[in-house]
């Protein structure tokens, strides 16, 4: 079994801009995942198969809703906080950290913003602790960078909705106990709905073949005229800003995340150089390949200040979601573009399970494509510096 002694870069001192609470949060949540996901999540990938112990662990953990106030089960915690935990857990695999982005983030965050107060003590609690897991579904066989063209719809009829419809790319769906679902009233109006499992026509088919995220489940939503119970619609909000702002709370973890991962792929890559012998000597020697590391740690550096200022800015209120979508843009690329120099220094090796990065490289290739494409992230940051919509 693996041994995890990832040690994390820190060229500029950052640690002196972190509170003791949070580097104590960063801490118990590495550690975590040198203990519990580490020497296994090579097995799982490698199955594709979902460790769904790490479930309850997480809710145990405070990585469910971690900015969710107390009263709700959640953990009350700042931003930057968040956004430790979600780099640590992607550290260890992408798909750790999606499935708990999706239940804060995309499950808890919107019952908590525009669910009634019934709601968030019904739903909150047990999303918190890991009781229960929930998924998202906006994201349509037709519709992903375009969701205002969704097709799922529902109409009153009596005391409850009748949804129909269907979603695909679904984190979490599988298994999950819980799904908020945004689909189209009568009016042509995009409203959140919470779905249970169990209600009637409605089924979680799990997506196979997957060459990323392996170690994450993936599924669809099916709405064959499910009726939902008039009070799971959440009320306090309407139209596209209500997925809209789920999304800005979980491009903000990825952001985070993909960082993670672009640490564990430099962290690798310079132990491998520093024991790997050619021509008489370490690979490190060579210049090439002291190249790649500076370069790395500098991609790294720059995107953990980045991080940590919007971290700053998402507390105070004043982040936009547009600052969100360049450093979500910036951590995906960087941490891709790292993965892959990593695996040029680990050779042969770099394709094994042996080693992290592989696994890294494939699973960066969902997470620069989801939750925002890296050019529709480009056009955000071009549309709010020009003013000119190039979307249409």
């Amino acid at each position: 079994m693996p041994i995890d002694q990832f040690r994390s870069p820190d060229y500029f001192a950052l640690d002196e801009l972190f509170t003791e609470e949070q580097k104590l949060i960063r801490e118990t949540v590495r550690n975590y995942v040198k203990k519990e996901i580490s020497p296994v999540i090579e097995a799982y990938a490698q199955k594709a198969e979902f460790p769904e112990f790490i479930v309850p662990q997480l809710g145990a953990l405070g990585c469910f809703g971690p900015t969710i106030p107390e009263v709700y089960g959640g953990g009350g915690l700042d931003h930057i906080s968040y956004g430790l935990m979600m780099q640590e857990l992607e550290r260890g695999d992408s798909g750790v950290r999606s499935t708990a982005s999706v239940q804060g983030s995309l499950v808890m965050y919107p019952i908590f913003a525009y669910g009634s107060e019934e709601q968030k003590r019904k739903y909150l609690p047990k999303l918190a602790s890991g009781e229960w897991l929930g998924c998202f579904g906006l994201t349509e066989p037709d519709h992903g960078s375009d969701p205002g063209g969704m097709l799922s719809h529902f109409s009153e009829e009596g005391d409850h909705y009748i949804l129909n419809g269907s979603k695909m790319w679904i984190s979490n769906a599988p298994y999950a106990q819980v799904a908020v679902v945004w689909a189209k009233d009568d009016a042509g109006e995009i409203r959140g709905l919470i779905l249970e499992r169990g209600m009637p026509g409605f089924t979680t088919p799990h997506t196979t073949g997957k060459w990323s995220l392996r170690a994450s489940a993936t599924g669809e939503l099916v709405f064959d005229n499910v009726p939902v119970p008039k009070e799971n619609l959440l009320p306090g909000v309407k139209g596209l800003k209500g997925p809209l702002g789920c999304l800005t709370k979980a491009r903000y973890g990825i952001a985070w995340g993909a960082v993670g991962a672009a640490m564990d792929c430099y962290h690798t890559a310079l132990q491998y150089s520093l024991e790997r012998v050619q021509f008489g000597k370490p690979i490190a020697s060579f210049q090439l390949q002291q190249k790649k590391l500076a370069e790395m740690l500098t991609e790294i550096t720059k995107a953990q200040l980045m991080n940590w200022r919007l971290g700053t800015l998402m507390d105070n209120g004043s982040a936009t979601p547009q600052q969100v979508s360049m450093a979500k843009r910036n951590a995906c690329e960087i941490a891709a573009n790292i993965a892959r120099e990593a695996r040029q220094i680990l050779g042969g090796m770099g394709i094994t399970g042996e080693y992290t990065v592989m696994r890294h490289i494939m699973n960066l290739e969902s997470v620069i494509t989801y939750e925002g494409t890296h050019d529709i992230h480009l056009l955000i940051t071009g549309m709010d510096i020009t003013g000119i919509n190039a979307f249409k």
